[in-house]
């Protein structure tokens, strides 16, 4: 069974900064890709930012040029440095790792989700 953490959400003032982490654990031989999700209030799941084995990124059109993901694939960690934060930025985020190879199968997990809220 693979499990994703993630932990550094919070509140932020509008303008300040929070960097996300998400570590992958349990038996597993390989993950692709690893990103970040989130979901605002009545709001549908949307892609943050991704990040392949290989290190090639993804972002969502809204976080360009502020946010900035990237990954330790010896500790099987993504983070998530976001910066210059904006209201319009609270969500619950969510880890995301896929696929990933266990002996077993081969399927994407996602973590439990860590509140971000950004208001003065």
């Amino acid at each position: 069974q693979v499990q994703l953490v993630e932990s550094g959400g919070g509140l932020v003032q509008p303008g300040g900064s929070l960097r996300l982490s998400c570590a992958a654990s349990g038996l597993l031989i390989s993950i692709n890709t690893m990103g970040w999700y989130r979901q605002a209030p009545g709001k549908q799941r949307e892609l943050v930012a991704r990040i392949a084995s290989g290190g090639s990124t993804n972002y969502a059109d809204s976080v360009k040029g502020r946010f900035t993901i990237s990954r330790d694939n010896a500790k099987n960690t993504v983070y998530l440095q976001m910066n210059s934060l904006k209201p319009e930025d609270t969500a619950v985020y969510y880890c995301n790792a896929g696929p990933v190879a266990t002996v077993s199968n081969y399927r994407d997990y996602w973590g439990k989700g860590t509140l971000v809220t950004v208001s003065s």
